[in-house]
């Protein structure tokens, strides 16, 4: 099949990593259909992007806007499977769990872990996931994080989606195994991304213990991100493993990989706690003797 023929599914494409993913493929002649939830963002996307990118509005946590996304990818490819879903959409939103309003727990786990599970069910007979399918399987890659493995105070539900999200991968790409569909799942350090600036608001915890060691995680943040991956760095990763014949289960897009990534999965668990706890000012005040 000619890259011309090959069509992909991005999942939050207004901005950050998702657009800049669209635009690395369609440089490369890939046809995209990229999710967003506002017509105006899909309007004008659409006039930026092109004639070979389609805008899909769909949230993806509302069930009926999916299946028609679905279905309307369905019927442009005309009997052509999807190379690709990449799932991107998620959120995240700071403050400590002790504090955090459930709802917003609660928002992290329908965007990031069963609204992704819904997009992807929805998407998989196109990838080849169905009896009969005669083409080439297509391919799921799902955009996770560092902290699906190394636990971040104060964005303790953003963590644990994708914790969950690195089980579900592990678990789709053993059963789709009967279908020839791959899963991959990207663990992303940080990145100059939007998702960050939009979701750290303490204000709510001003009257907390929290509040100071939180400001301090926040100020640690900001620093790191300036120090980020670009959005179009990430991109160009994700079009080489999109087109890696035999890509790896698991990839570490992490900016420092030793300090991000690898020292801290070797540490003891609790000289990780009270390293970060220092840093930050969460451990607890000496008692005298």
């Amino acid at each position: 099949m000619s890259t011309s023929s090959k069509s992909v599914v991005i999942t939050g494409v207004s901005t950050g990593v998702g657009q800049a993913t669209a635009q690395a493929l369609l440089q490369r002649g890939y046809r995209v259909f990229g999710s967003l939830r506002r017509p105006a963002d899909a309007e004008a996307l659409r006039g930026t992007l092109g004639p070979q990118f389609t805008p899909l509005l769909f949230d993806v946590t509302d069930a009926a806007a999916v299946a028609a996304a679905a279905a309307q990818v369905e019927a442009a490819l005309a009997g052509q499977p999807l190379t690709a879903l990449i799932n991107n959409a998620g959120v995240a939103f700071g403050g400590p769990l002790q504090h955090q309003p459930i709802e917003v727990v609660r928002q992290h786990f329908e965007v990031n872990v069963v609204g992704l599970v819904q997009v992807t069910q929805a998407f998989l007979p196109l990838l080849g996931a169905r009896p009969g399918f005669a083409g080439t399987p297509g391919r799921v890659i799902n955009i996770g994080s560092v902290s699906g493995q190394v636990a971040a105070p104060f964005v303790g539900a953003y963590v644990g989606s994708k914790h969950a999200l690195e089980g579900l991968s592990a678990t789709w790409r053993r059963e789709l195994q009967l279908f020839g569909v791959d899963v991959v799942l990207i663990g992303l350090g940080v990145t100059q991304t939007p998702i960050w600036g939009k979701g750290i608001d303490l204000d709510a915890y001003r009257d907390t213990p929290y509040f100071a060691p939180a400001q301090r995680f926040v100020q640690y943040v900001h620093k790191t991100i300036a120090q980020g991956l670009t959005p179009a760095f990430v991109a160009e990763r994700l079009v080489g493993i999109l087109e890696a014949r035999r890509p790896k289960v698991r990839y570490a897009l992490v900016p420092d990989l030793l300090r991000a990534w690898v020292v801290p999965r070797l540490l003891p668990a609790r000289w990780l706690d009270r390293l970060l706890g220092r840093g930050i000012g969460l451990l607890p005040p000496r008692r005298p003797a």
